[in-house]
């Protein structure tokens, strides 16, 4: 198991703890900084590591920082603590993307992004909850990570704790039925401490998720199956704040946020090929100087 690193660690309870009193535009723009270090620690890791899921980490990279950065309550140095907010990230093959977010808040140090995917790395092309702290669950299978994210929302329940779910799905994984079996159980219990955010990017391997399945109306089949829903640009780090709050009804909340595959780097933008597709030398340096903008 990877250890925090302490300096950052500290770095991070410094900007956890100054970050809620700030107007909501400083805390924005602290929430994009860190979204951009992660984006561009994850374009040095598919480089180096020549595969990964660049297109759906670039769509998910603010959501992740919105979350580590100004709403859960985590801390590096304790990552197993009773009373930590629990996150799953049930589209596990963005791993990049959780993984720089980790290393980015304290979690463990940044040198380790270096051996992503190498053999017998801690960093796995899926998260491992045995070898990488802040990992709640082993994602990688589709449709699996809701499941659990609704069993610790009711854990906490029954034990009495106040501490918050949050899972984040990718909408080509809404094609799975078990995710709506999930859905159907978190509304029957009322679990409104459950936050569940689509990552809307409307792409999954080889084609738009609307060739493929169409999900349309979304937000109507969320509301269908007993759910607080709430919809917000995936990229917009205040809407991402407001939509992130507790429910306001008692049930559970699902977030659909909207995004663009590849986003930050315009020649990956809405493009399905960036799936999985590994950047050249020189897209990745043209990537880089983009993302340092």
């Amino acid at each position: 198991m990877l250890t925090a690193d302490a300096g950052e660690a500290a770095l991070y309870r410094g900007r956890r703890g100054r970050t809620p009193a700030l107007p909501v535009g400083q805390q924005a723009e602290v929430l994009r900084e860190l979204a951009r270090e992660v984006r561009r620690s994850v374009v040095r890791m598919i480089d180096q590591a020549q595969m990964g899921h660049i297109g759906g980490d670039f769509s998910v990279a603010d959501i992740l920082a919105t979350l580590f950065g100004g709403v859960l309550n985590v801390d590096p140095g304790d990552p197993r603590n009773a009373t930590r907010d629990r996150f799953v990230l049930s589209k596990g093959h963005c791993a990049a993307s959780l993984y720089a977010t980790l290393a980015h808040c304290g979690f463990f140090p940044k040198s380790e992004l270096d051996t992503f995917m190498a053999p017998l790395s801690a960093l796995n092309g899926h998260p491992n909850r045995t070898k990488v702290p802040g990992v709640e669950t082993n994602t990688g299978p589709l449709g699996h990570g809701f499941p659990v994210a609704v069993g610790c929302a009711l854990a906490g329940r029954l034990s009495g704790q106040d501490w918050r779910t949050f899972v984040v799905l990718g909408d080509g994984e809404l094609q799975e039925g078990s995710n709506w079996e999930a859905a159907m159980t978190a509304a029957h219990h009322d679990l409104g401490n459950l936050t569940a955010i689509v990552d809307r990017n409307r792409f999954q391997q080889g084609a738009g998720t609307e060739e493929t399945k169409n999900l349309e109306p979304l937000a109507g089949k969320w509301a269908s199956f007993g759910w607080e829903v709430r919809e917000a640009d995936g990229h917009d780090h205040a809407q991402l704040l407001q939509a992130f709050r507790p429910s306001d009804t008692g049930r559970p909340v699902a977030v659909i946020a909207h995004t663009i595959k590849g986003k930050g780097v315009s020649f990956m933008e809405d493009r399905v090929e960036w799936h999985h597709k590994v950047p050249s030398p020189d897209q990745v340096k043209a990537a880089l100087e983009e993302l340092s903008r």
